[in-house]
């Protein structure tokens, strides 16, 4: 069956960075054909059939990936450093968001606030655990408290993706808080 994880990561590649890498395009809101998804696959070294993809996207842990109503076409739900438009409508988000990020990244984030990096969005979190999940990822974890509805009602747009996570351009560090959790 081959290793589920290793696959996982290819797909993640494909859609979200580097489509180029199975020989794909993606259209403009960010879908694949899955048929040449898998044949690029396959080609790269990385044999999924359509039963295989199905359970990549099934038991991701992170709901990354997102098929259509008929499974020809699948998307990542969020995270591209390619651009594309995920066709999400600005949403009035909770009064507080987190963020989870290493400690040796603190000082700079509290000087410059959160920025999307090679990412279209900055992602927050909608409760802390999984901020501090997010932070560990990284290093020595810190979670930052995010006063989403202060930044709403001042102007900035948030999104959330089909997975849950909540996305904007960017958090100044006004409205940026180090989480005592």
């Amino acid at each position: 069956m081959g290793n589920l994880t290793s696959h996982s990561k290819f797909l993640s590649l494909i859609l979200r960075h580097q489509p180029d890498a199975a020989g794909i395009t993606l259209d403009v809101q960010g879908w694949a054909d899955v048929p040449s998804l898998l044949r690029g696959m396959q080609a790269a070294g990385h044999p999924v059939d359509m039963a295989m993809l199905e359970e990549i996207v099934r038991t991701d842990n992170k709901q990354r990936y997102s098929f259509n109503e008929t499974h020809t076409h699948i998307r990542a739900n969020q995270g591209h450093s390619v651009q594309v438009d995920l066709g999400l409508v600005p949403t009035a988000p909770p009064e507080i968001l987190w963020h989870g990020t290493a400690t040796r990244f603190l000082e700079s984030i509290m000087a410059q606030g959160l920025l999307p990096g090679s990412r279209q969005f900055v992602h927050l979190s909608k409760d802390a655990d999984t901020a501090k999940t997010v932070g560990q990822r990284h290093g020595k974890p810190v979670i930052l408290t995010v006063r989403a509805g202060d930044m709403h009602r001042a102007g900035f747009r948030f999104y959330q993706s089909e997975n849950g996570v909540w996305l904007t351009e960017n958090v100044p560090p006004a409205y940026l808080t180090v989480c005592e959790k």
